[in-house]
């Protein structure tokens, strides 16, 4: 910077050769970089909203396990003794805890990841970060809450009759697990900018993921209700119908997954991460904005 005179006044001259506008989209290796170096941030933020939501309530982190328990009691009633669903399925039990818990995780997932870039627009404005932080964040902190969710699914799927037996297959269950956690994390970062873009879509992610609810085999067996192969085959190309019969083999059956269903549920996995990530990375600019 220089400072001339000018009919009396001093006038200051800038040089501009280094500078970069505030909230510019940096280089992908270095969004990446910055990311890695605000992980505590990511993980001290997670590990503080993991009660927030039910903190004010009586039973607390109990609604964490009691939610899922309610929601498979209802969906026992409806399909497993009303419409008979549950026939030609072995331990039906089992098979619906399994269903409703890990499907609810992806659905909690992406309605925390939809929503964090919007929720965060504050911090956004106040700080400057990766906003890529806050998705992950959303997905890190409903992975927290799935720890206790976990225990008590297993602990269930043991207890009720007729009980699952523990084999060595059981620790195939956290790749299973981890490959639904990076699944989780590219859909997470897709919604995240497409709601940020249009807040409109947090209604129509509802009406989806009812949709896949259905789709993934929760409570009822393709196998009784299609015989066609071709539908069969689209059926079993959906990430959560993977997870959720890869689960029931390994915890359930006894079973190990076939080596197509963890080359596509790894396919899936690495292509939405790959996918959000550089989707939610290419909008760096827009958040916060009004």
């Amino acid at each position: 910077m220089s400072v001339e005179r000018a009919a009396g006044q001093q006038l200051a001259v800038v040089q501009l050769q280094g500078l970069h506008p505030v909230g510019r989209r940096p280089a992908l290796r270095d969004y990446v970089s910055q990311l890695w170096t605000r992980r505590h941030f990511i993980v001290a933020d997670s590990r503080a909203r993991v009660t927030s939501g039910t903190r004010q309530m009586v039973l607390g982190n109990v609604w964490l396990v009691l939610n899922p328990m309610l929601n498979g009691l209802v969906f026992l009633v409806i399909f497993g003794l009303v419409l008979k669903s549950s026939r030609g399925i072995e331990n039906f039990i089992g098979y619906l805890l399994i269903g409703v818990f890990m499907f609810q995780f992806t659905a909690r997932c992406l309605s925390a990841g939809a929503s964090s870039v919007t929720s965060g627009r504050n911090l956004i404005r106040s700080f400057l970060f990766p906003r890529a932080a806050l998705p992950i964040a959303a997905v890190l902190r409903e992975t927290l809450s799935m720890v206790p969710v976990v225990v008590s699914m297993v602990v269930l799927v043991l207890v009720i009759p007729p009980h699952a037996v523990v084999t060595w297959r059981w620790v195939l269950f956290p790749l299973v697990f981890a490959l639904q956690v990076v699944f989780n994390t590219g859909i997470a970062l897709l919604a995240a900018r497409m709601v940020a873009r249009v807040p409109d879509l947090n209604l129509v992610i509802g009406f989806v993921t009812r949709f896949w609810l259905y789709g993934s085999g929760v409570f009822f067996s393709f196998d009784a209700f299609v015989s066609h192969p071709t539908v069969l085959a689209v059926v079993e190309l959906n990430p959560l119908f993977l997870v959720l019969d890869m689960t029931r083999d390994v915890l359930l059956y006894g079973q190990t997954p076939d080596l197509r269903s963890w080359a596509v549920l790894g396919a899936w996995a690495a292509g939405a991460l790959l996918v959000g990530f550089l989707f939610f990375w290419r909008g760096e600019e827009t958040y916060g904005r009004e």
